[in-house]
C-alpha cells in the first residue's frame, strides 16, 4: 500500500513539475511567428494557442532582462 502512495505522490510531483520547464529558443521563435500570423489572419490559430504563445513571449522578455551573459556565455552589453 505505501509503495502504491509512493508512486502517486512521484507521479503527481513529476506532472506539477513538467509544465514549469524552460521552453528553449526554437518555441519562442515559432510563437512569435505564430503571434504575427494572426494578427495579420484572424483564422490562423486557436485562441489558446496564442494565449499559450503569448505568455511564452512575456516569459522569455523577462528572462532576456534579468541576464547578464548571452548562451555562450559572454557578457551582455
Amino acid at each position: 500500500m505505501s509503495l502504491i502512495r509512493s508512486a502517486l505522490v512521484i507521479a503527481a510531483l513529476a506532472a506539477v513539475a513538467f509544465p514549469a520547464r524552460a521552453e528553449d529558443r526554437s518555441v519562442l521563435a515559432n510563437c512569435k511567428v505564430m503571434v504575427e500570423r494572426a494578427s495579420k489572419d484572424a483564422g490562423s490559430a486557436g485562441e489558446a494557442e496564442l494565449t499559450r504563445c503569448r505568455q511564452i513571449i512575456r516569459e522569455w522578455a523577462l528572462r532576456d532582462a534579468r541576464m547578464t551573459v548571452d548562451e555562450q556565455g559572454r557578457q551582455l552589453k
